[in-house]
């Protein structure tokens, strides 16, 4: 299992009430990381409890990933994986907060919510910081391990480590060789794009707009990153489906967002003339109907079952697949 990502903070005018359209000075990256730190020491506690579980159940060789991988029936010499693993499984969880939460914030949102707008948003650029650091911590895990088990030079271990985890076609072995590179490039656009908020007033609200949109390419190439890369999601079963099943709510609000988007300017209702403008409605309709189709095909795979697992091995048949 592998990093996902982290989408950043709401678009700034979205809303006439929105907090940094009125005071755009108080929002800092300094400030945000200050007020990240309650939700950080949450994400810490949720990894803790996920690496308690994956290691027991490595040891009551229970876990699909001692069927997948054999040799790590030895829990103690692989914690640094597991580990890794929980950071992976919490990144996952607090990007797909950070979606919803951004979703809510540019969209019609629920008229009864526990938060206000403004609580909403802070929350929402809270988790985007903190799942950028569990994916850093997942990755950097990630790496650590390959270095613990290699048995070369120390000089060459790191170099072999760094290569296979944060270049680009490093990792040439099985199933990674496309999940790797698909997890890499949700990380190496994660973070700028998580942190390109805090200048926005530098390259202007309407290119922040525009690539902050790109955030939800993240989450999909994260989304995948997992379901192809994750042991504990390797065959099919309830686990895997309950990962697609957790993708109905973001379709749903996107969806959503887009019939019913804050910004006039999105409407698709919206008149004008010219070129650009037929161009820009034509987008529009595409995106609505593509994100109607994704639904659609959400459905399809958790009704029918068919969601891309693998078939459990019989029991009596041991997996010689080793993946790190």
């Amino acid at each position: 299992m592998k990093q996902p990502p982290a989408p950043a903070a709401p678009e700034p005018d979205s809303r006439p009430s929105n907090t940094t359209s009125r005071q755009p000075g108080r929002i800092t990256l300094r400030s945000d990381l200050r007020a990240s730190i309650p939700d950080g020491l949450t994400a810490l506690v949720v990894t803790a409890a996920v690496f308690a579980l994956l290691y027991a159940r490595i040891k009551a060789k229970t876990s699909s990933t001692v069927t997948v991988m054999p040799f790590m029936a030895d829990a103690g010499g692989f914690w640094m994986y597991f580990l890794s693993q929980a950071f992976g499984w919490a990144a996952l969880l607090w990007a797909w907060t950070t979606v919803i939460l951004g979703l809510l914030l540019s969209g019609p949102r629920p008229r009864r919510l526990p938060l206000s707008g403004q609580s909403l948003e802070r929350l929402h650029r809270t988790t985007s910081l903190n799942t950028i650091a569990l994916i850093a911590a997942h990755a950097l895990l990630f790496a650590a391990e390959l270095v613990r088990h290699d048995t070369s030079r120390w000089y060459s271990r790191l170099y072999t480590a760094f290569v296979e985890a944060f270049v680009p076609g490093g990792y040439t072995s099985g199933t990674g060789q496309i999940a790797i590179p698909v997890g890499q490039a949700a990380l190496y656009l994660a973070v700028p794009l998580g942190l390109l908020f805090y200048v926005r007033h530098r390259i202007g609200p309407r290119t922040w707009r525009v690539l902050h949109r790109f955030v939800i390419v993240v989450y999909v190439l994260s989304v995948w990153h997992t379901l192809l890369y994750g042991t504990n999601v390797w065959y099919d079963g309830w686990f895997r489906t309950t990962v697609w099943l957790l993708q109905l709510p973001i379709a749903a609000l996107l969806l959503i967002r887009l019939l019913r988007p804050a910004r006039r300017s999105e409407r698709l209702s919206r008149p004008g003339a010219g070129a650009g403008s037929k161009s820009g409605w034509t987008l529009r309709l595409g995106g609505r109907l593509a994100a109607a189709a994704v639904l659609a095909g959400l459905l399809a795979v958790v009704i029918s079952g068919n969601d891309g697992g693998r078939t459990v091995p019989p029991e009596d048949t041991s997996s010689s697949h080793h993946q790190d």
